[in-house]
């Protein structure tokens, strides 16, 4: 995952190489199926910006904290979702910065412990601070990383793990 150091709390994208093997087959075993975006606006988890028009993009299959929980040895049984993300069909450059992505979409926090089970959410709705309520999340020392969702439809932006 490509991490920044600019703000407290750092959105982290998909990066090489779970992009390449996302772009072979999905977390559910499908070969990708990449188009010509012609409308633009799809968030992409990739480069953590939307799509413009013209672009060649995937909708795939990802699991998060599958791939969080290889990385530390966490169990997270049941929680082990995976879910629709964008991404480019190609490889891209990665975000241009560190600013948290999607500002009108992620308002969901949902926390995760150091075993990888939910240990609640929250909804952040303006005008609260959502660095403040990242800040928040994980002043309860159990909390090893926070899934910033969509509201519409619960989806998985990115992740942000303890600073």
């Amino acid at each position: 995952m490509t991490t920044h150091t600019t703000t407290a709390h750092v959105p982290r994208a998909i990066v090489e190489p779970v992009l390449a093997e996302l772009r072979a087959a999905d977390d559910a075993g499908r070969p990708m199926n990449a188009v010509t975006d012609t409308e633009g606006g799809a968030p992409l988890r990739c480069c953590l910006r939307r799509s413009a028009p013209g672009e060649r993009i995937a909708l795939v299959s990802y699991a998060p904290l599958r791939r969080w929980a290889a990385e530390t040895g966490a169990e997270p049984g049941a929680y082990d979702e995976q879910g629709p993300v964008f991404i480019h069909a190609e490889p891209c450059q990665g975000p241009a910065s560190d600013a948290h992505a999607f500002t009108l979409n992620h308002r969901v926090l949902r926390r995760y412990s150091h075993g990888g089970n939910i240990l609640g959410g929250t909804l952040v709705t303006p005008p609260e601070d959502f660095e403040a309520a990242l800040t928040e999340a994980f002043t309860d020392p159990e909390v090893a990383l926070v899934h910033v969702r969509a509201v519409e439809y619960g989806c998985f932006l990115y992740e942000v793990r303890r600073p």
